[in-house]
């Protein structure tokens, strides 16, 4: 005799208690959002053409850690009715609350993944939170959507399916309990129960629990893929759209026909150097919270002409290289200075690769070098995968990433950021010293941070300063001098171009022009040449962390067409400039002016030469570098939001080339 269908799938039940379920039906949604990243692919497999299983496999090993952000962000609520330590958590009616609250969040989770099987197509990219304000004055989006589950109904009855798998498998587990009978025991490891459960949410949501561990976001795709379109097979839809929310800060803006746009401000390059390539090894040195006020070589007016800084040996280089009375960051965070540095992609609002368009296609000088048969490495102290720039070192074009990992010894590990300076900067020397030229390798250094200590081995050594950070600043500046000690012995070291900068300023701030609207952005670039034919010092025009590449590129003689915010300061004929955002106003600074603009009329217009302080706002003067350079800030801001939202921050990823 035949048992009903229902019986028989009863028979299946697994029971068990209350922590097990709970922990399996994580595991279910994590199963289905790894279907759909394997369906996701099957639907748009033309787009990857150059897929491999070996490929495939990584890809898929590094989505697990995004399915996991996903189901903890989606099911917080259900998690928390699941540990609450009461009795009525095993009533019928709470289970069958429960059970909705599951199959509600987790299947609108299902079907946005579904639907970018389909929207994929037309953009390129996983769906982010701007997708709201691009239908937001649709006034027939119940029809439009009607049309979509009709038109692409196999996608349709894909999502069918997978939700009615998802009701299926969740029915199969039933809890049983309380099965602690000790009313005591049952509530005392109930409540236990709550905080470490807690802090592994919190935990698997961040991405990990080191203090140098960042909340997981778009970017971090990037360490597991080679081509930066393999990155929406990493991601998942509800994923981009929850770490997007509120950071879509990016609309399309037309100021200025594209005839006048080009003519106001392009960040297209099309060098014409008919000079030879040189094939000199590149290094750039990117140090942690270097403000330009610890340097004695630009402060010699400071107290009363005797301050001597804390940077002897940056110092004395300097007396080798050029470098700039005015020269700025583009940005206040690491994460906006690494892409400003090598790529020359400035931050204005988001930080490029915390944005939703981290995953455009760009060129960097690791990629464009690379075009020339150079060799390219990149190299930060920190645990692996720290701070996001693994990711996006990879998504520029970094053949390999040298991090704590690589140096494997932990015993240099200052507990805390990473290896201390002195012995990775030795490491990374040694490691140059293997490498074929010619190279661009890049470094970035952390022991300039909080909580502003160095080692043990030199504790008493550096004398410091007024700020905590003036210690570690002297350390690391002793490292550098190790460095170059050891490097200047080595072959490479002759035909090798030098670039020093810092990632932003120091939140340790000792001299009032350094707490300015500009101060917060002064940093020094420096380039240096063994030889000493660079050796200047510009006191007349301005620099900015974003002309770094376009400047090695020129003094490379680089013959091809790219895309870079910035100019190349040893040659550009146009006004140098430099742009940064803050606290919700873009600053552009040009000739003798600083001008803030907030994105619907300028609000501040200073002579900064003159008045360092910036204390003599302008702005009712009516000046007329006050239009010119309101003019020159929204043809920035054009280019930057435009380019990022058309996936036009590479010659490569332009539709024509000469834009």
């Amino acid at each position: 005799m035949k048992l009903p269908a229902q019986n028989f799938f009863a028979g299946y039940r697994w029971r068990t208690n209350l922590y097990t379920a709970f922990a399996l039906r994580l595991l279910l949604v994590m199963f289905l959002l790894t279907v759909c990243r394997v369906c996701f692919y099957l639907f748009n497999i033309n787009f990857f053409p150059d897929m491999t299983i070996a490929n495939f496999t990584r890809l898929m090993w590094g989505g697990l850690r995004f399915d996991l952000v996903t189901a903890l962000y989606l099911n917080l609520l259900f998690i928390l009715l699941m540990i609450l330590p009461v009795d009525w958590r095993f009533n019928r009616y709470y289970q069958q609350t429960l059970k909705y609250i599951f199959f509600i969040t987790n299947g609108v989770a299902l079907a946005m993944n579904v639907a970018d099987f389909i929207y994929y197509r037309f953009t390129l990219r996983r769906t982010t939170a701007d997708v709201f304000r691009q239908f937001d004055n649709e006034t027939n989006l119940a029809g439009l959507w009607m049309r979509f589950v009709i038109d692409y109904w196999y996608a349709t009855l894909f999502l069918v399916a997978l939700l009615a798998l998802m009701v299926f498998l969740y029915n199969r587990v039933k809890i049983t309990g309380p099965q602690l009978k000790n009313r005591v025991a049952y509530y005392t490891l109930g409540t236990l129960a709550i905080p470490l459960i807690a802090l592994g949410v919190v935990g698997g949501i961040r991405g990990g629990f080191g203090e140098s561990t960042r909340p997981i976001t778009l970017s971090n795709a990037g360490e597991y893929v080679k081509d930066p379109r393999d990155i929406s097979i990493v991601l998942n839809t509800p994923f981009a759209l929850m770490r997007t929310l509120g950071k879509t800060k990016l609309v399309p803006l037309h100021y200025f026909s594209d005839h006048e746009l080009a003519n106001l401000y392009t960040p297209v390059h099309h060098p014409h150097d008919t000079t030879a390539f040189r094939p000199d090894n590149v290094v750039v040195i990117i140090l942690e919270s270097f403000s330009k006020e610890f340097f004695g070589f630009f402060n010699k007016d400071k107290e009363g002409g005797q301050y001597k800084g804390y940077t002897p040996f940056l110092d004395s280089l300097i007396q080798h290289s050029r470098t700039y009375e005015y020269s700025f960051a583009n940005g206040r965070k690491s994460i906006d200075g690494l892409p400003s540095v090598v790529a020359s992609i400035p931050s204005l609002g988001v930080p490029y690769f915390l944005s939703p368009y981290s995953g455009n296609r760009i060129n960097s000088l690791a990629s464009l070098l690379k075009e020339k048969q150079y060799y390219t490495a990149f190299f930060h102290g920190a645990p692996n995968g720290s701070m996001g720039f693994q990711a996006f070192m990879n998504v520029a074009g970094v053949e390999d990433y040298y991090g704590k990992t690589e140096y494997n010894n932990d015993a240099d590990y200052d507990g805390i950021w990473g290896i201390w300076d002195d012995k990775f900067l030795e490491f990374y020397a040694d490691k140059m010293n293997g490498f074929r030229q010619p190279f661009m390798t890049s470094l970035f250094t952390v022991s300039s941070h909080h909580p502003f200590k160095v080692p043990e081995a030199y504790e008493g050594v550096f004398k410091g300063g007024p700020m905590v950070i003036h210690k570690c600043i002297q350390y690391t500046d002793f490292a550098l001098k190790k460095f170059f000690s050891k490097a200047s012995a080595m072959p490479w070291y002759k035909n090798t171009l030098f670039v020093i900068t810092a990632d932003h300023t120091s939140s340790e701030i000792e001299f009032p022009d350094g707490r300015t609207d500009l101060g917060f952005y002064k940093i020094p670039v420096i380039f240096f040449k063994p030889d000493n034919s660079l050796a200047a010092y510009d006191q007349q025009h301005i620099v900015q962390q974003i002309d770094i590449m376009p400047t090695v590129l020129g003094y490379l003689h680089y013959d091809q067409p790219y895309v870079a915010f910035g100019r190349d300061a040893f040659q550009d004929t146009a006004e140098p400039f430099s742009f940064n955002y803050k606290d919700n106003v873009y600053q552009l600074v040009e000739g003798d002016h600083l001008l803030q603009y907030d994105g619907n009329k300028s609000v501040g217009l200073f002579d900064f030469k003159a008045d360092k302080m910036l204390k003599t706002n302008l702005i009712d003067q009516k000046l007329p570098v006050q239009d010119s350079l309101e003019t020159k800030m929204k043809a920035i801001l054009q280019q930057y939001n435009n380019r990022m939202i058309g996936d036009s921050l590479s010659v490569k990823a332009l539709p024509n080339s000469k834009q």
